[in-house]
């Protein structure tokens, strides 16, 4: 098995480091991941200006990018041959409800699953230091192992999240929805030394949607959550609806002044 692995952490971080590790029981791995943490980053592509790679050892590759330019990047060009899997990880904190909008860790796994491959994305959960990286790397060097028997549909990733414990204090798997988490706390306004103001974005706000079956409620009761993400966004529930209003919009072939760019 080859497995390319990246991450939003940036390559010097322990969780790409252990995860790597780990997967190298598995088969090849190769790593091509940012230099610098790019959490928050999401499906961000760099085009207005060049990505540039340095080769760090025999199979990793350091990117002046975005998680998305690494995955993309060694998938059209960087690879003689695809890998047979991309996993994104092990991040450094919860990717959880509303989270994977943002996320740069679940943003690599699905660039991954855009351009044809199996992906997954992990994170490990923790409340101040994290520490149990192996515990996450056994999580999904299981989920591997099943992934290679039993594919998943061909528009589908898998977001798993770990709880902080060691592996023997893990109450076992669970497949859960995406919860949903409070609206953001406010921004922190700062002020630089030449009195121009800057602001830090807050922390996220804590789990709302948060009871049983979600997961946010798997990780409390100490269970790594497995949730199914479908790429395609279309809200299939609401076509027909949409259709219905639109249909009932007046148009009407008037005059509208071109626009010069």
């Amino acid at each position: 098995m080859h497995l390319l692995i990246s991450n939003d952490d940036g390559i010097s971080a322990p969780g790409i480091q252990v995860l790597s590790e780990r997967m190298k029981l598995l088969g090849e791995v190769t790593i091509v991941a940012p230099d610098q943490n790019r959490s928050g980053a999401s499906n961000s592509l760099t085009l207005d200006s060049p990505v540039r790679l340095r080769k760090t050892s025999e199979r990793t590759w350091s990117v002046s990018g975005t998680p998305t330019d690494c995955v993309h990047i060694a998938l059209t060009g960087l690879l003689k041959k695809d890998p047979d899997m991309v996993i994104s990880g092990i991040n450094a904190g919860a990717n959880l409800g509303d989270d994977v909008i943002y996320s740069g860790t679940v943003a690599a796994a699905m660039e991954g699953r855009f351009l044809g491959l199996p992906a997954i994305a992990v994170s490990l959960v923790f409340s101040d230091q994290p520490r149990n990286y192996a515990t996450a790397a056994e999580a999904v060097a299981s989920v591997v192992e099943r992934l290679s028997l039993d594919p998943l549909p061909a528009d589908t990733i898998l977001n798993i999240n770990v709880p902080d414990l060691p592996w023997r204090e893990i109450k076992g798997y669970e497949v859960t929805r995406l919860g949903h988490r409070h609206r953001a706390d406010p921004v922190v306004e700062t002020i630089d030394p030449r009195g121009v103001p800057m602001y830090w974005i807050g922390p996220a706000g804590p789990g709302q949607d948060a009871g049983p079956g979600t997961d946010f409620d798997a990780v409390r009761r100490g269970y790594i959550s497995i949730t199914p993400i479908h790429v395609d966004l279309t809200r299939y529930q609401a076509l027909e609806q949409v259709a219905g209003w639109v249909s009932e919009i007046a148009f009407d072939l008037i005059q509208i002044p071109e626009t010069v760019a």
